[in-house]
Parts: structure tokens; C-alpha cells; sequence
């Protein structure tokens, strides 16, 4: 293969910044790197539908809707689990302050929450939550087709909060002195915020391919753990218009970072799936098989995980 099409997201802490910005499939694997940015994972999935990528970095709820829907692809390595958090504008209360999700949610009612496009894996949670707190009469859940606007409808008072990954957070926090209300880990534990899918015909025509891949993913996912000076600088090459500081202190939002795929990320993973079918973003019932290829990720990566390890980011 003389290139790999790879889609990903605008997501700051994914290790395809660092990736891009030290051309590590151009001079590690030896393999042209094609990279295709999508505003959220269901534009992605389609993309795979219509043949125009080998691998992604996506949120696993709209892959296994991909999945369900007979797209022949497979998550094939973790990345990151606790990746979603809600924010709210200024004056809001945090869990800490009022004890429970349900008591943080109900400040929302008769207002807005905005969040990726529908079928995201913040969009599942969300939902999820606003339903489980009985709130969904009253809390407005408003899908953004590019995740990046929200916090624009934040600072015009469209929405009142935000449901999204780190980076929300942390400019909410920068620009709009807007409190992290629920932190990742007080929503779903180990859910899987994002991992790596690649096309069934990688997966058996090119498996070493896509065990370069896992490597590099993981050395770039140990690298955030360990050395987020230098992760940053690499990832910084590729978002200019976000400073070393700032990624770091993203990374350091929810530092659960690792390419395998462990039995929690796998269960936590499935655990959405009745969640998907009453939604009805599915209809039938996903397994293990369909939804994971693990024989991959065990030869890059036959250790014990690094989630809980955050190295030099606690």
C-alpha cells in the first residue's frame, strides 16, 4: 500500500496531532500519510461508507451504528476512555458543590445543552444522563454539526452549557470563566471517549500495516503520559493556533491514554449498546466480535494498560 487514508477529528488530546506534526507514519512506517478531518464521528462513518478511508480515530457509539448498519469495519486499538464532560456558564454549581448528577442536570432545565451531532458518543451520554435524571421534558439537548461551536453558543448565551470533550473545558474555562460541572469521571467510568477502527479489508489483507499503526499510536499516546512537553510541541505543529500550554493542560483533563484494549474499555464500550437501541440509533444487539478485532493491539501491545497511569500528567 502506497498510502493510508486516515480520518480524525478536531479532537486536541488524540494522538493524530502528534502523528501529523512529527510525520511519523511518513518516517516510521514508511507509508504516505492521507489525513481527512471530519467535524464529528458519524461525517466520519460515512466516509467509510463510501470506501474513502483505511483507518479512523473515532468515538465507538457512532462506529458500532456504522457497525449495526453493515459497514465492514472494527475498533482494532483503544486511545482514551473518560472523555466527555459538561461545562455550564458562569454561576452554574459543580457535582462537588451539590452532591449528584442529577442535582448538577437539574439546573438546566428550560434551558439549552449543546453537543455534537447526533450519534456521538457525547450526544449518547448526554441524552443518557438528561434521561436517567428524569429531566427530559425540561433540559433541551441542541446538536452542533461541527463540535468547535459550541462554545461559540456558549459566549452568545444560546446554550447554557456544553457537553464535549477536554478542550470544551478547558476554553469554556479560559474565555467564559465557565465551571466544569460534571468532570469525565462522574459520568460514565471508562467509557471509551475514542479508539481505532480500520476497514475489515485492512484488518485481513494488511495486518502489519495496521500494527505499524497501533505502535506508533501507542508510543504517541505513552509519550502524552510521559513526556507532554514533547507531545505538545509535535501536536502544536499542526494546531498552531493553540499554545504548548494549552494542550497540556487539556492532556492533563482526563489523563487515561493507551492503545490497548483492556476487559473495562471493552464492557464499558458494550454498555452502550442497549443505550443505542433505545435511542434507536440501532436495532439489533452487537457482540464483542462484532464490534472489537483485539488479536492486533495484543501483539503491539501484550502489557498491562497505562489508563490509569498518568505518568507525569497527575
Amino acid at each position: 500500500m502506497n498510502e493510508l487514508r486516515i480520518g480524525h477529528l478536531s479532537t486536541a488530546y488524540h494522538t493524530a496531532f502528534i502523528l501529523m506534526g512529527g510525520r511519523w507514519v511518513e518516517e516510521k512506517m514508511q507509508v504516505k500519510a492521507a489525513w481527512n478531518l471530519f467535524p464529528t464521528g458519524p461525517a466520519m462513518i460515512q466516509a467509510f461508507k463510501k470506501g474513502e478511508l483505511d483507518i479512523g480515530y473515532i468515538g465507538l457509539p457512532p462506529a458500532m451504528i456504522g457497525m449495526e448498519q453493515g459497514l465492514n469495519i472494527k475498533c482494532v486499538g483503544g486511545g482514551h476512555v473518560e472523555g466527555t464532560v459538561v461545562t455550564a456558564l458562569a454561576g452554574f454549581q459543580t457535582i462537588d458543590e451539590l452532591g449528584s448528577v442529577e442535582a448538577t442536570l437539574a439546573q438546566f432545565e428550560g434551558k439549552k445543552i449543546g453537543t455534537p451531532s447526533q450519534g456521538s458518543i457525547h450526544d449518547v451520554i448526554i441524552r443518557k444522563l438528561v434521561t436517567d435524571a428524569q429531566l427530559t421534558d425540561s433540559v433541551i439537548i441542541e446538536n452542533f454539526e461541527w463540535a468547535d461551536f459550541i462554545l461559540e453558543a456558549m459566549e452568545d448565551e444560546e446554550v447554557a452549557g456544553g457537553c464535549g470533550t477536554p478542550p470544551l473545558a478547558v476554553l469554556a474555562n479560559r474565555y467564559l470563566k465557565a465551571p466544569l460541572v460534571l468532570p469525565p469521571s462522574s459520568i460514565w467510568p471508562y467509557n471509551p471517549s475514542y479508539g481505532i477502527v480500520a476497514t475489515h479489508t485492512m484488518i485481513e489483507e494488511n495486518p502489519p500495516l495496521v500494527e505499524g499503526f497501533l505502535q506508533i499510536h501507542e508510543d504517541a499516546c505513552n509519550l502524552m503520559r510521559l513526556k507532554p512537553n514533547e507531545a505538545s510541541k509535535l501536536a502544536v505543529k499542526e494546531i498552531a493556533i493553540i499554545g504548548e500550554d494549552f494542550l497540556q493542560q487539556v492532556f492533563r483533563v482526563s489523563p487515561k491514554y493507551c492503545a490497548s484494549l483492556p476487559s473495562e474499555y471493552i464492557e464499558s464500550t458494550l454498555a452502550f449498546i442497549p443505550v443505542l437501541k433505545k435511542m434507536g440509533y440501532i436495532k439489533r444487539t452487537l457482540t464483542e466480535r462484532d464490534v472489537f478485532e483485539k488479536s492486533l493491539i495484543e501483539k503491539v501491545h501484550p502489557e498491562a494498560p497505562h489508563y490509569n497511569d498518568p505518568g507525569n500528567l497527575a
